[in-house]
């Protein structure tokens, strides 16, 4: 079971997709009211659900061709970094000038008890599925990090996982490891959606198949693959050390890190089109543009 939001006519709405592709329209505002309504019940979020999957509320016609939004109005966005052998060689190569010829910080990070976890967005810097993504004026290397989100309560339990796009600029992470901030936060700079698979629905989250698609002109200059089964921590952890002296808010999102890296020589240009896949959850699109 998912969840996803959308426009209509200018009203936020709430609905669930079946695994049939079926969309109902659900009474609760927002992703997180439902999440908090369920428990003061003292059922599952899919119980609540089902209960509005009635042929009254069904929509009609196909959901992915609804305006969807972010499915949950993330108040913070956290990613976590190195968490994939793929993404060490990445980050490594930057390190190094493409020398390869040291050990760096990133491979003490990988191999570290504590992990790698930086402040990525705020709401307002969000986009949601077809919204644009921009790219930052001052950089020549731009790409971006398809990753598995968990989206969470103010306790820190996993309610869902989305699709996250963490756009990052290799150059100026590669300068300097403390020019991070400025390599991975600008306006439109991260996307999430396009909807939210229910938690309890998920047997083991360390089976998703991650995909991404780079479109240019109408051709794929792109496709790379990847699976949750390569990560290197355990979902729980990255999430005990955000919450450790820290406060969460109900709805926050935790990117997991990347095992998809473009090639080296591949930049992304305004015009590009993204397409982020995570089977089970659904497609993150995502047109770029200029800042």
């Amino acid at each position: 079971m998912r969840i996803i939001r959308f426009l209509d006519k200018q009203q936020k709405r709430l609905a669930a997709v079946t695994d049939d592709e079926r969309a109902y329209r659900l009474p609760q505002p927002d992703f997180m009211t439902l999440i908090h309504q369920a428990r003061e019940r003292g059922i599952s979020p899919v119980q609540l659900v089902e209960s509005a999957v009635t042929p009254a509320n069904e929509l009609a016609g196909d959901w992915t061709s609804l305006h969807l939004i972010t499915p949950v109005e993330a108040p913070e966005v956290w990613a976590a970094g190195v968490t994939y052998q793929r993404s060490r060689e990445a980050r490594n190569y930057e390190a190094t000038d493409g020398k390869l010829d040291a050990l760096t910080f990133y491979d003490k990070v990988y191999d570290a008890k504590r992990p790698e976890i930086f402040f990525k967005s705020t709401a307002a810097r969000t986009v949601g599925p077809n919204g644009t993504v921009t790219l930052r004026s001052d950089s020549t290397w731009q790409i971006p990090e398809p990753e598995l989100g968990l989206v969470l309560d103010a306790d820190g339990s996993i309610t869902g996982y989305i699709v996250g796009n963490d756009m990052s600029c290799r150059d100026i992470e590669g300068e300097n490891p403390l020019y991070l901030p400025q390599a991975k936060i600008w306006r439109k700079s991260c996307s999430i959606g396009p909807a939210i698979r229910l938690a309890e629905t998920v047997q083991n989250p360390y089976a998703f198949s991650i995909v991404c698609e780079i479109y240019r002109k109408g051709r794929m200059v792109v496709k790379s693959e990847g699976s949750t089964n390569e990560l290197n921590r355990k979902l729980d952890e990255l999430v005990s050390f955000l919450a450790k002296d820290n406060d969460l808010f109900a709805g926050t999102v935790l990117l997991t890190g990347t095992s998809i890296v473009p090639p080296n020589d591949f930049t992304l240009e305004p015009g590009d089109r993204i397409e982020i896949t995570i089977g089970g959850i659904g497609t993150l699109v995502n047109p770029v543009i200029s800042n």
